[in-house]
């Protein structure tokens, strides 16, 4: 996990320099969160607090949770990540393993607080794991049906054309990462469907 230490270094930096807060509402998660530019705009009535870094698989989101989540003090946490675990060939079971090391945190260190999962994308690029993400997003769904004060938004269905492949016109030239169109459609499927703002 060391390749991460730079990132993950400035953004505790960031952490510090925010205000004392007891209403913050944490995105957390892979570059889908960090390159969410507009993130303060589009819910202007929350205190975000992007915490995105690039790259950043589900098992990295474990990993550096107590350095970067714990010190942010959420209220809430909007969370994505397993993206990346799948493009590195890891298998549904296993990103469901790092979800579930990520909620037992949760559940020890911030017990109480909402989590919202936003379920892993099909992306162009990643077109041929079409199935190991929706497998992943099942057994993570499943998991967070024990928990009340979660839920699931459904980040998936809105990218996809009425064929259920992803619509070329919301991601970026490199097929992978949305583009401002598509964080757009992000922000009303995040509108719509939360309940823990």
């Amino acid at each position: 996990m060391h390749w991460y230490d730079n990132e993950v270094q400035q953004l505790e930096t960031k952490i510090r320099q925010q205000p004392p807060a007891d209403n913050r509402v944490v995105f957390y998660g892979s570059s889908s969160i960090r390159l969410w530019k507009t993130l303060a705009d589009d819910f202007p009535e929350q205190n975000t607090l992007n915490l995105g870094f690039g790259g950043s698989t589900l098992a990295a989101c474990a990993w550096f949770f107590e350095r970067l989540v714990l010190p942010a003090k959420p209220k809430a946490i909007v969370f994505y990540a397993g993206d990346n675990d799948l493009g590195d060939s890891r298998l549904p079971e296993e990103v469901f393993l790092f979800f579930r090391a990520l909620a037992e945190q949760m559940r020890q260190r911030l017990p109480g607080v909402p989590l919202a999962y936003l379920t892993i994308k099909i992306s162009p690029t990643r077109w041929r794991l079409a199935d190991s993400i929706r497998l992943a997003n099942k057994f993570i769904q499943q998991e967070i049906s024990y928990h009340p004060d979660w839920q699931v938004i459904d980040m998936t269905t809105p990218l996809l054309d009425g064929n259920g492949r992803p619509r070329r016109e919301l991601f970026e030239a490199d097929g992978l990462h949305l583009n401002q169109q598509g964080y757009q459609v992000w922000k009303q499927a995040l509108k719509d469907q939360i309940r823990i703002f």
